[in-house]
């Protein structure tokens, strides 16, 4: 077992997509899979999270899918990459995403990749980790980077609310993110478009009090 020394910090900036950690959580998922016989299949990585150990524990959270029905999983992998030494210390479902949504009737992520299939043009709540939420956020974040003159980089910290609507051939969102830039911490409403190529583009965006 990792024996603790630090405390547990988001991994660094960047990391949450990138090769190294998609490779643990899905050694992870792999594990997960030997040990208890299953079948559950990696998606993607929500949330990754650190903490020194002798070696790195790493706090990742995973979407994936099981029985075709997409779940969270929480899952601890303890890295010691000088004696190339990895090990699966814990593997948790966390959160059935549709409970999160189960009051509001909610777009799936092939919804979201505007399939229009069976739904008006209403705008609906959607959950906040769902994969292309969070994408339409963060390229929400980055435009706002980039159109600012601040030297701080502006940071995604939360999605409070996020609705969506799916019209023709592209999807809409409607989110309020709150984004920390430097020490100081900020609220805006903005509505991002997602083409039938995948392609995003910030349409609205404006302070939210």
């Amino acid at each position: 077992m990792a024996t603790v020394q630090g405390g547990v910090h988001d991994s660094p900036q960047g990391t949450a997509n990138n090769a190294e950690i998609d490779g643990i959580a899905r050694f992870a998922v792999d594990e997960h899979n030997k040990k208890e016989n299953a079948m559950v299949e990696f998606g993607r990585v929500l949330k990754a999270k650190e903490q020194v150990v002798a070696g790195t524990l790493h706090h990742l959270t995973i979407e994936a899918i099981e029985a075709g029905k997409k779940k969270i999983y929480e899952a601890k992998v303890w890295v010691k990459p000088w004696l190339n030494f990895k090990e699966l210390q814990e593997f948790k479902h966390a959160t059935d995403v549709a409970d999160t949504t189960a009051s509001h009737p909610s777009f799936t992520s092939s919804d979201l990749g505007v399939k229009r299939e069976g739904h008006g043009a209403e705008w609906k709540e959607v959950a906040a980790h769902d994969p292309v939420v969070q994408d339409a956020a963060t390229h929400a974040v980055n435009t706002i980077q980039q159109r600012s003159n601040s030297l701080f980089p502006y940071q995604l910290q939360e999605i409070v609310h996020a609705k969506a609507q799916v019209v023709d051939d592209f999807a809409k969102f409607d989110m309020i993110l709150k984004v920390k830039r430097g020490t100081s911490e900020e609220k805006f409403k903005v509505e991002v478009h997602k083409n039938n190529e995948g392609t995003f583009l910030l349409n609205q965006m404006e302070p939210h009090t």
